[in-house]
């Protein structure tokens, strides 16, 4: 078992030493006697309430898929570490400007980004049409704008430039100024990797 694996399973152990009830009110999440459910970047997850476990479905869960690393880890530090009274400040930030980063793979110039960038590079189209899949809001500005969900109750903006002549192609993600209240720092990291694994997967969908 990987590294991965093994965090992953330590933390649905540590899952269930946490109030569910109040965590079913805080977020207004769907659940029955067996489960959570939750929505994350379009896709509906369910937490198992007796194993912790993490698992998703595309068809109301007749078949489905067990969370990774990024998707579970992201969803267990919301559900168990959010601020009693997190709330979004409705106000947009760049992902890089968050008051307690100092550097850092999310930073402006990290290479996390300039490497999304290329993977979009000549597919406005495609990430457009991603985007919608994914409910996107489009946004009047840039090559590619959208506002998407990560949670139904945080919400984020993709912004991309195609390069031109004197400028190679550009990716941001703006987040709610509060985020923090929601996720530790280096979570942010896990969302925003899944996030744009889903905008790629979308892309990719015939």
């Amino acid at each position: 078992m990987s590294n991965y694996e093994t965090m992953k399973d330590r933390m649905s152990s540590h899952f269930l030493e946490y109030d569910q009830e109040k965590m079913i009110r805080k977020f207004a999440l769907e659940h029955d006697e067996k489960y959570l459910y939750i929505f994350f970047v379009g896709r509906k997850y369910r937490i198992n309430r007796i194993t912790g476990g993490i698992t998703w479905s595309v068809d109301e869960f007749q078949t489905e898929e067990n969370a990774n690393y990024n998707e579970a880890m992201t969803i267990y530090d919301v559900l168990c570490n959010s601020k009693e009274y997190c709330h979004p400040a409705h106000e947009w930030v760049h992902i890089g400007s968050l008051s307690t980063v100092r550097g850092g793979n999310l930073a402006n110039d990290s290479n996390f980004f300039k490497d999304a960038g290329k993977k979009f590079d000549g597919k406005t189209a495609e990430l457009a049409k991603a985007c919608e899949r994914l409910h996107g809001i489009k946004m009047e500005k840039d090559d590619v704008a959208y506002q998407l969900e990560m949670f139904s109750f945080l919400l984020v903006v993709l912004r991309f430039w195609e390069s031109d002549d004197e400028f190679p192609a550009s990716l941001q993600v703006l987040v709610d100024r509060n985020i923090l209240e929601y996720m530790h720092y280096e979570t942010v990291m896990f969302a925003i990797g899944h996030l744009l694994e889903r905008v790629g997967e979308e892309m990719e969908r015939k």
